[in-house]
């Protein structure tokens, strides 16, 4: 068995020897090399070509994200960003998602010995994740507005519902910064940590035309609003309360090893919304969401997912395609427009 290769740059040399100690914990990888800073790493990965890169965020000598930037120019790889839980941390990691990373692992705030070895399977799996991905070269040139679209008309009862996991942050930007300011109500779900849903909340609400909110309890669900349900704290269903649709959140156990999970979100929406709703499975890493988009197609509601040429990992719409839960899949380019369309509102650049 042919094991991922990983490279691990951190200034602390205490986390360096606990990512090498959880790596070559699984069989199926190993720390070929550790740097305490990107010069060095610049270097190692010359020497040892790493399938996978972990960076710390904050380091000596060169910001972690003034590295992956200039890597993902000129030498385009997975990268795993390892952040503290701060807002600013927050902020800077999901700044490094939209530069190419594939996805982070977040440093306990105390214990960091035992923190970061509960999170060993988390680690791995991210590892994996991020040796099936592909990465892109950053593009040079500046990133220029996505056209908006334009919805004929505008129905309360209609719902766009949308799950993701790695790669997400920057899928959900891209679906959602087209979206008028008067597109039916959405409703999303994104494998995310506790502490970084408001920042990307606050990011994509200042990118948007529609209102992007993180989830509450019993909040009123409209059109030209967007509700992100909260990382790491509890579940996010759909209800009615009299003739309107409200968010719903649940704190009880992960489901397929996560909460939020996409699942719980779609069999909700298949139950209270039926054929009123539009779902899609994006980017992601493993089953979360396919037999939940299969009970929504069941119940009658147009669903799809993102082809596996624009997902930076296939994982989730892979399964969704194969159980046929997804009609269909869409390049990332042009979900938005399908959303709208299949929601009854004929979208169209303006």
């Amino acid at each position: 068995m042919k094991k991922i290769r990983v490279l691990c740059v951190d200034d602390s040399a205490l986390v360096r020897g606990l990512m090498k100690e959880i790596i070559n914990g699984h069989p199926d990888m190993e720390v070929v090399a550790v740097a305490p800073d990107p010069l060095v790493a610049r270097e190692l990965i010359k020497q040892h070509n790493p399938d996978v890169l972990t960076l710390d965020v904050e380091m000596p000598r060169m910001d972690g994200l003034d590295f992956l930037e200039r890597l993902m120019r000129l030498r385009p790889m997975p990268v795993v960003m390892v952040s503290s839980l701060t807002e600013r941390n927050s902020e800077v990691t999901l700044r490094a998602l939209e530069l190419g990373a594939v996805d982070f692992v977040t440093k306990p705030k105390l214990g960091l010995r035992d923190g970061l070895v509960e999170y060993s399977d988390i680690i791995a799996d991210k590892i994996r994740a991020a040796a099936q991905s592909h990465p892109r070269p950053l593009a040079a040139a500046p990133k220029v507005a996505a056209p908006k679209l334009r919805p004929v008309f505008s129905t309360t009862e209609k719902l766009i519902v949308i799950g993701a996991s790695t790669g997400g942050t920057e899928a959900i930007r891209q679906v959602l910064e087209p979206m008028p300011a008067n597109s039916p109500a959405i409703l999303i779900t994104q494998h995310m940590p506790a502490g970084f849903t408001r920042s990307f909340v606050q990011r994509l609400d200042g990118l948007c035309a529609v209102q992007v909110h993180e989830a509450e309890d019993n909040q009123r669900v409209l059109p030209g609003h967007v509700y992100l349900a909260p990382g790491g704290v509890a579940h996010m269903k759909l209800a009615r309360s009299g003739a309107n649709y409200v968010v719903r959140l649940e704190e009880s156990d992960p489901v397929n090893r996560h909460r939020p999970s996409v699942d719980v979100l779609f069999h909700s929406v298949a139950q209270v919304a039926g054929k009123n709703a539009v779902g899609v499975l994006l980017t992601g890493m493993g089953k979360d969401g396919a037999q939940g988009l299969l009970a929504m197609k069941q119940a009658g509601a147009v669903t799809f997912a993102q082809d596996e040429a624009t997902c930076v990992v296939f994982g989730m719409p892979r399964e969704a395609l194969l159980i046929g839960a997804a009609e269909e899949a869409v390049p990332l380019p042009q979900i938005s427009e399908k959303l709208l369309s299949s929601a009854g509102s004929y979208g169209h650049r303006v």
